[in-house]
């Protein structure tokens, strides 16, 4: 047995509209990391560790997502970003804050796990010691694209609130870029089940636009954004405030555990489920995906939209609203 799943961030209110011209490509990014990804997860190439790192580093370089190149700007115009990630097996963690000048926040991450001490680095260090040990080093102008300087100039020019232009579809008005843009381009994760039975989670994140000098969100926290065990692999997405407030990441596994003993069908779905109302008062709508020991794959989400997808034993399937998945096939 061997899964993986993906999501490219969670947004949006009301039904969704359907898709965009961006929507392919986006859809195409899932895909693409499911096939390759996910076939060398179950030929035994990858483990779980690898799976979704190796996933999360594409996710990066999709300049649609909010994570690594095309992360959303700061207060201060800049490109800060975070990333974590975690191994079952071990409880073993690694995890990056407001890193600015590296290609691959999530490789940073998986180079801590390894390390094992400490856990987490923040801002320059954590840039200086992702760098000499090999993560691509970048300049803040690769970082930013022209989605993202207008919809920090919309931010800015509105005086709104950290996040309110994150998936302004009007935010563009260049004329050279003709294609639409969509609501609920956001943080990135992966969870994976591998043919050994290992768990692995990670996820990465650019932030809220016009976010204040210093702001965490969960991205970065093990237990809010990112939690994996022996029993579950969980990446959170949505407003990070709520939950980091709800340990979110970490209540799923929680909950699962209270389910199962209690002999509940579809336990990790409730569990996760579950999470999703604990954080949806707080402000902080979102979605979840998570994979159990036992091969159950879930990805539920409470706004407009989750960019999302999963490969189980050979069947991809992707999507974006909650309607039905866009398209599937077998490999």
């Amino acid at each position: 047995m061997a899964i993986l799943a993906l999501h490219g961030g969670a947004g949006g209110d009301g039904p969704w509209r359907g898709l965009t011209d961006l929507d392919p490509k986006r859809l195409q990014c899932l895909e693409n990391i499911l096939s390759l990804i996910g076939t060398k997860l179950q030929n035994g190439q990858l483990n779980a560790l690898d799976a979704v790192t190796l996933a999360v580093e594409i996710m990066e370089d999709e300049e649609l997502y909010n994570a690594g190149r095309g992360s959303v700007i700061a207060a201060d115009s800049s490109v800060t970003m975070d990333a974590s990630i975690m191994r079952g097996c071990d409880g073993a963690a690694g995890s990056v804050v407001n890193v600015k000048r590296i290609r691959h926040p999530i490789r940073a991450a998986n180079l801590l796990l390894h390390q094992g001490w400490p856990v987490m680095l923040n801002s320059d260090a954590a840039d200086i010691f992702a760098i000499e040990n090999g993560v691509e080093e970048v300049e803040q102008s690769w970082l930013i694209t022209d989605l993202r300087k207008a919809q920090w100039q919309k931010w800015k020019d509105s005086k709104g609130s950290p996040g309110s232009t994150d998936e302004d579809d009007s935010a563009i008005l260049d004329h050279d870029i003709d294609l639409e843009t969509q609501d609920g381009m956001g943080t990135v994760g992966a969870v994976a089940l591998d043919s050994q039975g290992r768990l692995a989670a990670a996820t990465s994140t650019g932030g809220m636009t016009g976010k204040p000098d210093g702001r965490i969100g969960d991205t970065a926290i093990i237990g809010a954004g990112t939690w994996c065990d022996n029993d579950v692999a969980v990446s959170c997405t949505g407003v990070g405030e709520a939950f980091i407030r709800t340990c979110a990441a970490h209540e799923v596994s929680n909950q699962l555990q209270k389910l199962i003993i209690s002999g509940q069908q579809n336990p990790l779905l409730n569990a996760a489920n579950n999470v999703l109302n604990l954080v949806a008062p707080l402000e902080g709508r979102g979605g979840v995906i998570a994979i159990s020991k036992q091969g159950e794959v879930v990805l539920p989400f409470q706004t407009m939209l989750m960019y999302r997808g999963y490969f189980n034993n050979g069947e991809i399937k992707t999507g974006i609203g909650q309607e039905e998945y866009v398209f599937t096939h077998q490999k």
